[in-house]
């Protein structure tokens, strides 16, 4: 499923226009990754929880050249499902 698809999707279901649907659903993106760039964790109950980690650095190797590199450290996202979306995916 695309953005578009989802918009598309979240609209229909709602009974509200597309360009409606865009806008909450960019509000609702760009405050997510607002809240992970302050260091906030989001939990939405029952559907699950994003965080951001620190990802240590760490040496791996070029794959063209074999030499190896130094990976630095950075933040990755992280999202937990929660029990209401683990059970309807089984």
């Amino acid at each position: 499923m695309t953005k578009a698809d989802l918009i598309a999707s979240v609209a229909s279901d709602a009974g509200i226009k597309k360009s409606v649907a865009e806008k909450v659903l960019n509000s609702f993106m760009d405050n997510i990754e607002k809240a992970l760039k302050s260091g906030d964790k989001i939990t939405l109950t029952g559907f699950g929880t994003f965080q951001c980690t620190e990802r240590a650095s760490r040496t791996g190797r070029n794959p063209r050249t074999g030499q190896e590199i130094k990976i630095p450290s950075c933040n990755v996202p992280k999202f937990k499902p929660g029990n209401k979306l683990r059970e309807a995916l089984k």
